[in-house]
């Protein structure tokens, strides 16, 4: 059957609904769910809810891909280079053995990621250029090629820009 995850863009506040509709119609889908704590005037409840905004992750061959967009809520998938992004699915077991071991989880956008050029814009190493090895909290870990060597420096993330491939 040569089924792959793929991400699909939903309405606004539509991700369990839409989980609940795929199903309905037999297409394997995971919204991950994220368990909160929220406060109310009177009370405190722990509730469900999705942990990536308007995105459900779908399991299907790529032949069956135009099923989606029957599918009410759908807004669209979700493309990376012209072609539908494919999800490994290691990324989605590792999304679903995370939230089972922890609740109250947060999600940030990655500004960069490991192995990306970067370049240095401020700072005694200003206009050096390096790689990313490592990301902690709010500092990356650059190795900066130099005489032969490579240079390790905990750089503030706001000191770096991408580098343009030349």
């Amino acid at each position: 059957m040569n089924a792959k995850w793929y991400a699909v863009y939903t309405k606004p506040r539509w991700e369990k609904k839409v989980a609940e509709l795929l199903s309905l119609k037999n297409i394997e889908s995971y919204c991950p769910l994220n368990k909160v704590v929220r406060q109310w005037s009177d009370r405190k409840k722990m509730v469900l809810m999705p942990l990536f905004t308007s995105y459900v992750f779908v399991h299907l061959p790529e032949k069956q891909l135009g099923e989606l967009s029957k599918v009410n809520g759908v807004l669209n998938l979700v493309y990376w280079l012209g072609r539908p992004a494919v999800i490994k699915d290691e990324e989605i077991d590792t999304i679903k053995r995370f939230l089972n071991e922890h609740q109250n989880v947060q999600v940030e956008k990655a500004e960069f990621n490991v192995h990306d050029s970067v370049k240095i814009n401020r700072g005694t190493l200003i206009d050096r250029e390096g790689t990313i090895i490592a990301i902690k909290n709010n500092s990356v870990k650059v190795a900066l090629p130099s005489l032969g060597y490579i240079l390790h420096a905990e750089l503030d993330k706001d000191s770096l820009v991408k580098a343009v491939k030349k």
